[in-house]
C-alpha cells in the first residue's frame, strides 16, 4: 500500500500481467471466464461512515465470497497496524481471517478494495494456480482480482495530488487500466463509470490504449502501416534472426518453402500458429477469439 508516498506509473510489470491473464484462462477454462461478465455493482460495496465497522466489512467480504463463487468460505476481519493493506491467512478453511490495516478504519470506501484482493488470494488458492515468488504471485491475484470483475475498486483506491497519495495493490494504476480495459473489450462493460478519482479514469483511459495496441500488431490485419512494413520485411529474412526491435512474431519452417508464423492471442496472450499464405482467419483455441490476419 502506498501512503503519502511515491506512485510507480507505466508498465514495468506487464509481461506477467500477460502471463496471469493466460493462467487464468488455462486454469479456468473460457466457460468459467465468461461466468465473471457482470462486474461487483458498487451499491453491493459501498461502505459509508454510519456502518458499524466490524459488520460492514464482514457484509463486503460476504459479497465478494458471493462474486468469487467461494460457496463456503467464512470471512473473519480485523484491524491493526501494519505496512501493507491487508493480510489473509491461507489455511483449508471454511474459515479464513483477514487482518485490515487500521488505516482503513477512517478510510472506510476503501474497504471493498483491499478485500476484494485478499478473497482472491482465497480464490486462486483453492484453483492452486501461483506464481514463484512473492512479487509475482501478487501480481497474478491484482490481474485475477481485476480481470474478474472485482479490481475496478483497486483502481478506484487511487488518488494521488501535490499533498498525498494513496495506491492499493502491487500493479501501477496503468497496469490496472490495462487489464480492465482488456476486460472491457470482452465483456463490453464500462467501468469508468464508477469511479469516484478522477486519477483512476485517467489511469484506465491510459490502459486501454495500451490494450488496444494489442490488437494492433502484425500479423493481425489492423497493424498500422509501419508495422506491416517491418513484417514484411521480417518475412522476406524469414527464418533467420529479425534485426532491429523486438516483435511479437516468430516464423518457423514448415516444410520446403513453408513458413508458419506464431504470435499472442490480444485476448488471453495464448501463442498462435498459422501459415504464412496470405488472408488468414485463426481462432484461438484457448479463448475462442476469431483473428483476422494478413501473414
Amino acid at each position: 500500500m502506498t501512503n503519502d508516498g511515491p506512485v510507480q506509473h507505466g508498465y514495468p510489470h506487464l509481461e506477467t500481467v500477460r502471463a496471469s491473464i493466460n493462467a487464468l484462462y488455462k486454469r479456468l477454462s473460457y466457460d468459467t471466464v465468461q461466468t465473471f461478465a457482470t462486474s461487483v455493482a458498487p451499491v453491493d460495496v459501498a461502505f459509508c461512515d454510519t456502518d458499524d465497522l466490524y459488520l460492514g466489512a464482514q457484509r463486503v467480504a460476504r459479497e465478494l465470497v458471493r462474486h468469487y463463487r467461494l460457496p463456503d468460505a467464512r470471512f473473519v476481519v480485523s484491524f491493526r497496524e501494519m505496512t501493507h493493506a491487508a493480510n489473509v491467512e491461507l489455511t483449508a478453511g471454511p474459515e479464513y481471517f483477514v487482518e485490515l490495516n487500521d488505516r482503513f478504519r477512517t478510510h472506510r470506501r476503501d474497504i471493498g478494495a483491499a478485500l476484494a484482493h485478499e478473497v482472491m488470494h482465497v480464490y486462486l488458492h483453492r484453483l492452486d494456480l501461483s506464481f514463484p515468488g512473492v512479487r509475482e504471485n501478487e501480481i497474478l491475484t491484482d490481474t485475477a482480482t481485476t480481470y474478474l470483475g472485482a479490481g475496478w475498486l483497486l483502481l478506484d483506491a487511487y488518488r494521488e495530488d501535490a499533498a498525498s497519495s494513496q495506491k492499493l495493490g502491487y500493479l501501477t494504476p496503468e497496469e490496472f487500466g490495462y487489464v480492465l480495459a482488456k476486460r472491457s473489450l470482452v465483456f463490453g462493460e464500462d467501468p469508468s463509470v464508477w469511479f469516484t478519482s478522477a486519477q483512476a479514469y485517467t489511469a484506465y483511459v491510459k490502459g486501454m490504449a495500451q490494450a488496444r495496441q494489442d490488437s494492433e500488431q502484425p500479423p493481425l490485419t489492423a497493424a498500422g502501416w509501419a508495422g506491416r512494413r517491418r513484417y514484411a520485411r521480417d518475412r522476406r529474412h524469414a527464418p533467420g534472426p529479425q534485426p532491429g526491435a523486438p516483435v511479437p512474431y516468430t516464423f518457423t519452417p514448415d516444410g520446403p518453402g513453408r513458413l508458419r508464423v506464431s504470435f499472442p492471442c490480444p485476448t488471453c496472450h495464448q501463442r498462435i500458429r498459422v501459415p504464412v499464405r496470405g488472408r488468414v482467419r485463426a481462432r484461438c483455441a484457448l479463448c475462442r477469439t476469431v483473428l483476422e490476419c494478413d501473414t
